[in-house]
């Protein structure tokens, strides 16, 4: 967002606020008297969103699922107090795994792994196949994610995200859930899988496939600050999802589309599985 596009929503939400809290909004203001109210409003709710600086990684790699990253993102973004790192083993843009699939939006990692704050308050690795399946068996990254996952306070993930944190050996014994398809291959990871869109368990929460994180995302911030702010968060985003279709898991879906992405992902859930052995036979 530039300059002009905040000062635009300053004004917005200022006089939204204003009209539901009786407040005088400024009238025909310019840029900076926008800026300033805005700010002043923002103030005067410290109480809902206050709190210590948050340091927040999220993984970022090839292959993975941009709407994994992005639902949970533009909740922690909402965060005031916090800095949020996008972590990788350099910093070149991270895109799709093989360079005939051409990613349309690469992300930029913000810290190398060796940059990254020791003490993280959230540790989070979204999903998205094929890259999953080289994540969990990359022994640079699987490294990184145990080392930091074991003093972060929060250890999350969405989608198949769990299955890279099953991987580094931080779901042993916890409940966990993951993508419909690949639910079935936490237990070899040690998980125990629960078919719910949240699931948390003591400092482990995994959201569920890819718009999970949204939910997943609200669901953090009213642990990280509370549930008022995360309300407020849920506003500013409209987030009142009405979905076209009632077929957005596999108990809901019809036949047809269940057969169809079933037999899509089969190939998927055996590689990933095979992915899960190796992975506990190089643990043993």
């Amino acid at each position: 967002m530039d300059r002009r596009d905040f000062h635009q929503a300053a004004v917005a939400i200022a006089t939204a606020l204003a009209t539901a809290r009786g407040t005088a909004a400024p009238s025909s203001p310019d840029k900076e008297s926008a800026e300033q109210h805005h700010l002043k409003v923002i103030e005067r709710y410290r109480h809902l969103w206050d709190g210590p600086k948050l340091e927040i990684g999220l993984l970022v790699y090839p292959g993975m699922f941009l709407q994994d990253l992005v639902g949970p993102l533009t909740m922690f973004e909402a965060l005031m107090n916090r800095n949020i790192h996008l972590l990788w083993k350099d910093l070149k843009p991270v895109g799709p795994e093989k360079p005939e699939h051409p990613g349309l939006i690469p992300v930029p990692p913000n810290r190398t792994f060796a940059d990254c704050p020791q003490n993280l308050d959230v540790l989070f690795v979204p999903g998205g196949v094929p890259g999953t399946l080289t994540m969990m068996e990359d022994p640079e990254v699987l490294a990184f994610l145990a080392d930091r996952g074991a003093k972060a306070k929060w250890v999350t993930s969405v989608c198949t995200g769990s299955l890279i944190l099953g991987a580094a050996g931080l779901l042993k014994g916890y409940k966990a859930t993951s993508y419909w398809a690949t639910l079935d291959v936490l237990p070899t990871l040690g998980a125990i899988p629960v078919k719910q869109r949240v699931v948390t368990d003591r400092n482990r929460i995994t959201g569920g496939g890819v718009t999970a994180g949204l939910d997943f995302g609200l669901d953090l911030i009213a642990r990280l600050r509370s549930p008022a702010y995360a309300k407020a968060v849920q506003l500013y985003l409209e987030y009142d999802p009405a979905p076209r279709f009632n077929a957005g898991t596999p108990a809901k879906a019809p036949r047809e589309a269940r057969e169809f992405m079933t037999r899509m992902f089969a190939g998927m859930n055996a590689a990933a599985h095979a992915a899960a052995r190796r992975v506990q036979v190089r643990a043993s």
